[in-house]
């Protein structure tokens, strides 16, 4: 047989297994899908909301003032419940809801330096902690001085 045949072959069989293929695949239940991911991204929402107005009320600061002190505490929290595991494990019911708020932003982190801990602290943790994270935070960066130059000349 040559290469020829095998081609056409391949070419007249490979569309027929695909629609076999999607046929038989399992359908994800979508709406289940977003409806935890809504529940779960309101949910760490509502928290940081929570946060924010106690740190408010304790400490008598305006809704300005408190918004660092508040996403410094719900990284905290991602950064905490991924390394206890708790993270991972909502991520997998909640899908998109448990990575779009800032706490998803602290998983991104955290989960890879868990996971390349045993190749020690330097070209483990210190390494890989900034795989994924790393093209996040240069975009933010480089976004931040754009509108700060957009805004220094509309001003």
């Amino acid at each position: 047989m040559s290469v020829w045949s095998d081609r056409k072959t391949h070419q007249l069989i490979a569309p027929e297994f695909k629609k076999m293929a999607q046929k038989s695949a399992p359908k994800p239940p979508l709406a289940k899908n977003l409806l935890w991911a809504f529940l779960v991204g309101g949910a760490i929402c509502v928290l940081g909301q929570a946060v924010q107005n106690y740190i408010m009320t304790v400490w008598g600061l305006s809704a300005k003032q408190t918004a660092g002190p508040t996403s410094a505490v719900m990284v905290f929290l991602g950064a905490f419940f991924t390394g206890l595991g708790l993270y991972d494990e909502l991520g997998k019911h909640a899908g998109a809801g448990s990575i779009i708020p800032i706490t998803g932003f602290a998983n991104s982190i955290v989960a890879p330096a868990m996971e390349f801990k045993r190749e020690g602290y330097v070209f483990g943790i210190g390494a890989k902690m900034f795989v994924i994270a790393g093209p996040v935070i240069v975009y933010g960066t480089i976004t931040a001085v754009v509108i700060g130059i957009i805004k220094y000349l509309m001003s």
